[in-house]
């Protein structure tokens, strides 16, 4: 007994985790080192490079090899850290969302990971929570567990502690709760018994926080062309060896010139973008209150064109004022003069120090009008708890040597218990059509008295009392949200259980598309799916609507053709949120079982961050495009440099340690510079991106052909003309070089943005990476044209000021043209 009362010591806690460690159902194995940088190498870039380090020192170039290897290490270094960063990220956010437990330990109630368990430590458990382990029932209230992942068993089981059951000894306990069922309903103070493998869960040997995330389509569609143009590379490689060696009869350079080619080819860089964007992605927007638990739907958030949100909590504050009240026949806006009688309907409807912000706001009413102490000797007997098919909530107290019952909940769910005659039941109507046309949430009271206790609330007869009428403003900014997303065509839906004119006020408040329409649970339930197709069409408010109604308006979105984000915080919205193509759970008010079942887990319950969140998921994705398009620009003269050399009976322009020079500024240009800039002003002023559009448009191809070809042209016609006139292959290396590398800085601040200037880009110094990586760009090409030692390695020479400028003009009008193409397209749209 005083274990219960004080809990588990410090020292009793960490003598217990060296004995049965942590509460994890599976022990991770830990990747070691060593395989890692194994993993490392099997990217085919690096083999490349090996095999171009091998055949330099078969052929006595000890420097360019002892270079070579050089590159392979930095590489090795830059792609390990990369994934070591990636893996930190990702560990950051699960840990984030790791699920936590009530825990007594030294005499204090804590909240702690519940891996963090261990045997006899004493536990709280409330609805909506997954059971961390096995334990044994100390005290339970009307608690009812979910146990159909181990027995099958669809009906809740109800569980008590040992000392109150039958005697039975089943092998499913009615005292035990046990690891990854689901607690229904109630509360439960249990102490643990088992933990980790050795509970009935752990014996089964599956575990629900092991499920594989699969690849998103914008990533098989990159690994498809990653292989595709791994392919290619292969055959144009033993082409080029080929005829090379057809024209030089020299094996081992037609080997290099075929290596080189395929170096050109092989865009690596690409599974590195998304790696690197998806992560950040999910890493910014767990700064912004939002955390990812699938990093796919980062770039799903880009295409979602339904928003389905709860109006309580989400669109609006949750914070409620009483604003009218009716009763007697009368309306008061005076909420300082109420009845006593009223009030202590009111008081004793409501559970005792409640945390809801209704229950709060009516209790802080009823006090203003009577005294609380005259109530605190009232014995409760029985309470009805409230539920969403009900919408009813009653307690049964012992007053006068009789049951009285108050009850409060919907006005219409109320009105069916009272008997009424209908001119009463007429001016209720009325007054709560009056109060809801106002925005305000209605809540009915009702109570009566009665000589025997029963089991029914329909058992009981009632009289109505009154109605509150009560005011949930809207948050800040949700009207500039919706807004934003009217503009962005994504439809906003709201999803309520208050009265429809309640729902259909605060809508036209909002400013959602629609308002004046609005579809209740009870209509919703008379529908076929066929039926609910077409009105999912028009509706943007569903009232009354209970969390079975939501699986129904997902479904009918989804086979609509919509890409629906849902936002969910109970139990029994778990279903919907997994069948949304993105789950939102409230991290504030959200039960356990709904942040497991989403995708996406919002901190601060809040719609406007929910909009952010779309804005930076369309920001990714379009920066992803921006890095993909890049990479394929970029590629252009480096494989048609390798390929037409060649076939023209050139010397090699590039040679393998260029290439690996400029995959060195490619890399850091596409992953880091791209990921960081901001979104285009446009972003939110667009219809979403179709599932189906390819990741490059038509639009897209011809601006990478164009661009692409242009670089080409300016480093080989030069180099061409420079050496059929007898100049040195190493000086026109180095005009070549320029020319490309100068393009390429220029091509990043042309592609930085599809509207700005280049001069704008340049002005907005919010990009300290892109100013880094370019100055080193120019560093490093100054370096191999000018430095003797480097020189000799990358068989360069020195340029002539008039030379070198030259080449530098040439490689800002490489890229720099495209300028008058986004100079065109920004006055054609004026």
């Amino acid at each position: 007994m005083e274990r219960i009362k004080e809990g588990l010591s410090n020292e009793e806690v960490m003598r217990y985790k060296q004995k049965y460690g942590l509460n994890e159902l599976f022990k991770k194995e830990n990747t070691t080192i060593l395989k890692k940088i194994l993993d490392v190498f099997k990217e085919p870039m690096l083999l490349l490079l090996l095999c171009t380090t091998i055949i330099y020192f078969m052929l006595g170039e000890f420097q360019e090899g002892i270079v070579m290897l050089i590159f392979v290490l930095f590489v090795c270094s830059i792609t390990f850290f990369q994934q070591w960063k990636a893996d930190r990220t990702m560990n950051a956010l699960k840990n984030l969302v790791s699920p936590e437990i009530h825990v007594l330990r030294d005499a204090k109630k804590i909240k702690i990971k519940s891996s963090e368990l261990v045997p006899n430590d004493i536990i709280y458990i409330s609805q909506g929570e997954r059971i961390p382990a096995d334990c044994e029932v100390v005290e339970a209230s009307n608690f009812y567990v979910d146990e159909a992942i181990l027995t099958g068993e669809s009906e809740p089981a109800y569980k008590q502690c040992k000392k109150k059951c039958d005697g039975i000894d089943d092998y499913w306990k009615e005292y035990m709760l046990y690891a990854g069922t689901l607690a229904i309903s109630g509360t439960c103070t249990a102490i643990v018994k088992k933990i980790g493998a050795s509970t009935e869960y752990g014996k089964i040997g599956k575990s629900i926080y092991e499920a594989r995330e699969e690849d998103t389509p914008l990533q098989k569609k990159v690994g498809g062309l990653v292989k595709i143009l791994a392919a290619i590379g292969a055959v144009l490689c033993i082409a080029v060896i080929f005829i090379s060696y057809m024209s030089t009869q020299n094996f081992i350079n037609s080997i290099l010139s075929g290596i080189t080619l395929a170096m050109a080819i092989i865009p690596e860089e690409f599974p590195v973008v998304l790696a690197v964007f998806l992560s950040m992605g999910a890493f910014r927007l767990a700064k912004k209150n939002v955390i990812m638990r699938k990093i796919s739907a980062v770039e799903t958030l880009g295409s979602t064109t339904v928003l389905c949100v709860d109006k309580t909590g989400t669109i609006t504050e949750n914070k409620m004022k009483v604003s009218k009240v009716f009763y007697d026949k009368k309306s008061h806006n005076d909420t300082n003069s109420l009845s006593k009688e009223f009030s202590m309907v009111s008081l004793l409807a409501c559970q005792k120090d409640s945390t809801d912000p209704l229950e709060k706001a009516i209790i802080e009413v009823a006090k203003k009008n009577m005294s609380v102490y005259e109530l605190e000797n009232l014995e409760i007997c029985k309470k009805f708890d409230f539920n969403s098919n009900t919408k009813i909530m009653a307690n049964v107290y012992i007053m006068d040597d009789r049951y009285y019952i108050s009850a409060k909940g919907s006005p219409e769910s109320i009105i069916k218990l009272c008997k009424c005659n209908k001119e009463t039941l007429e001016e209720i109507k009325l007054k709560v059509d009056f109060f809801a046309t106002k925005g305000l949430r209605v809540i009915a009271l009702a109570d009566g008295t009665s000589e025997k206790l029963f089991g029914k609330l329909d058992e009981y007869s009632l009289s109505f009392k009154g109605i509150y009428g009560l005011q949930d403003s809207p948050r800040e900014g949700v009207q500039e949200a919706i807004k934003s997303c009217n503009t962005a065509g994504i439809r906003v839906v709201m999803i309520t259980g208050d009265y429809y004119k309640t729902a259909v006020a605060i809508g036209e408040n909002i400013g959602l598309k629609f308002s004046n329409i609005s579809v209740t649970g009870e209509e919703i339930d008379r529908m076929t799916d066929v039926e609910l197709m077409r009105v999912v069409k028009e509706c943007n408010i569903f009232s009354r609507v209970i969390p079975e109604h939501k699986m129904r308006i997902v479904n009918a979105l989804r086979y609509n053709g919509e890409i629906v984000a849902m936002t969910g915080d109970g139990v029994n919205d778990a279903p919907a949120l997994k069948k949304a193509d993105i789950g939102i759970a409230m991290g504030g008010r959200g039960t356990e079982v709904a942040k497991e079942a989403a995708d996406m887990i919002l901190l601060d319950d809040n719609f406007t961050t929910i909009v952010d969140s779309v804005r930076d998921g369309r920001r990714i994705f379009d920066n992803i495009r921006k890095a993909m398009i890049y990479i394929f620009i970029i590629h252009i003269p480096i494989i048609t440099l390798a390929l037409f050399s060649p076939i023209f009976e050139l010397p090699q322009i590039l040679l393998p340690m260029h290439i690996m020079l400029l995959e060195l500024i490619i890399d850091p240009t596409c992953s880091i510079i791209f990921e960081i800039e901001p979104a285009e002003s446009y972003i939110m002023n667009q219809p979403p991106r179709s599932t189906k559009e390819p990741l490059l448009t038509q639009e897209m191809v011809k601006k990478v052909l164009m661009q692409g070809t242009t670089m080409f042209l300016a480093a080989f016609l030069p180099f061409h003309y420079l050496v059929d006139n007898g100049v040195t292959v190493e000086f026109a290396r180095s005009f070549s070089l320029t020319t490309l590398i100068v393009g390429n800085i220029i091509l990043v601040l042309v592609n930085s943005s599809n509207t700005k200037s280049i001069i704008e880009v340049l002005m907005d110094n919010r990009n300290k990476s892109r100013i880094l990586i370019n100055i080193m760009t120019v560093l490093v090409l100054i370096s191999i044209i000018y430095m003797p030692v480097l020189q000799s390695l990358f068989k360069t020479s020195s340029l002539g000021l008039k030379t070198f400028t030259e080449a530098l003009g040439l490689g800002v009008i490489s890229t720099g043209w495209w300028e008058i193409v986004k100079l065109f397209n920004r006055i054609r749209k004026l």
